[in-house]
């Protein structure tokens, strides 16, 4: 898992050396649904660079961590991924991110399944987003996944 974290780290780089664009940090505080719902709460942390494909469209890479605090064992997951984001209008954005969500805690029920997150957002300012998503590790028979509330600020680079 290092070697595969490691190599991840570098195309992330090479991605931001590549492209001028821009470098999004953020988090998120979530409700567990559905399989998950066990768990009392969820937080997330985001960190994607996004250049632009067209006017109103940014793409790039995006690694996160998602994690379920539950009593018992904890789950979470390092999710390596492909971000999208859509301009509406000058003030709402719709996105989401499509990859793999690496099982991190152990000592947890943690595996490693397809990553997925749609995000709706609004622009308070042209640094600060505020968006709702839905986070979500599909496993081998059940689904991690959350709801969750946020925030989004943007570095141009």
């Amino acid at each position: 898992m290092k070697k595969l974290l490691l190599v991840a780290m570098m195309a992330f780089a090479i991605a931001v050396n590549a492209q001028e664009g821009e470098l999004n940090v953020g988090g998120t505080i979530g409700l567990p649904v559905g399989d998950s719902s066990e768990a009392n709460v969820t937080g997330a942390i985001e960190v994607n660079y996004l250049f632009s494909a067209s006017e109103k469209f940014k793409v790039g890479p995006s690694v996160s961590y998602l994690h379920f605090q539950q009593e018992g064992a904890d789950a979470a997951f390092l999710p390596l991924a492909v971000a999208g984001r859509y301009d509406i209008s000058e003030k709402f954005v719709i996105g989401a991110d499509l990859g793999y969500g690496i099982g991190v805690r152990p000592e947890g029920l943690t595996q490693d399944g397809f990553y997925y997150r749609p995000v709706v957002g609004y622009k308070v300012t042209d640094k600060i987003t505020i968006q709702a998503d839905y986070s979500a590790v599909s496993l081998d028979g059940t689904t991690a996944s959350t709801i969750g509330l946020g925030g989004v600020y943007s570095f141009s680079l």
